[in-house]
């Protein structure tokens, strides 16, 4: 199965993609965009949640990615890596953005990564500095991060070379040019639209 292409058509049959040429949408990154992948409605459809998952499996034994714990980053990563982890029989975390301020004010919850091979899992990788920071604090409880699997990335050159810098392998199920092609083709949007989004 071509995965890259069945992501993409999923992300479009759930309505998780939305073109606002006239009203961009600004990311945490800065960045205005015309485009909002929202990869949050998964779980809400099962068929294509089951086929996301499935890929993040083939994706991971295709290229050979070795782990002992899967790494969600709230909110967006959690259901993706609790699911993976299910899946493959792997102990799970989930990592806050920032330390709790009260309890045991931990930023990773679910066990001890000590030691540990940790695959983060993201749902979306623009820039790649708010997966980096995850990556950093995964490291600094004893982790060892080699691999990030994601559901979707721009592509972005800065993106790619954050996480060379970072010594740690990009893993992509589908891109945003793949996604604005499967569009075109099922006429979710017009070329001028296609046009304007990708410059």
């Amino acid at each position: 199965m071509d995965y890259e292409k069945e992501i993409a058509r999923a992300l479009l049959r759930i309505g998780a993609v939305k073109f606002c040429v006239e009203e961009p949408v600004t990311f945490v990154s800065g960045i205005r965009s015309p485009v909002y992948c929202d990869n949050r409605k998964f779980p809400f459809h099962p068929k294509e949640w089951h086929i996301l998952i499935d890929a993040f499996a083939q994706k991971i034994k295709q290229e050979k990615v070795l782990f002992d714990v899967v790494a969600g980053v709230e909110t967006s990563g959690i259901p993706h890596s609790s699911a993976l982890a299910y899946l493959l029989q792997k102990p799970s975390v989930f990592i806050r953005k920032k330390a709790k301020e009260h309890g045991t004010k931990s930023r990773i919850e679910g066990g001890d990564v000590k030691d540990k091979t940790v695959l983060l899992l993201e749902d979306l990788v623009t820039t790649g500095a708010s997966s980096l920071a995850v990556v950093q604090a995964l490291r600094e409880a004893g982790a060892r991060v080699n691999d990030c699997a994601v559901i979707v990335t721009y592509g972005f050159e800065e993106a790619k070379k954050a996480f060379e810098s970072s010594k740690v392998n990009l893993h992509v199920l589908t891109s945003f040019p793949t996604i604005l092609r499967e569009a075109k083709m099922v006429r979710q949007m017009s070329q001028k639209e296609k046009n304007s989004v990708e410059s």
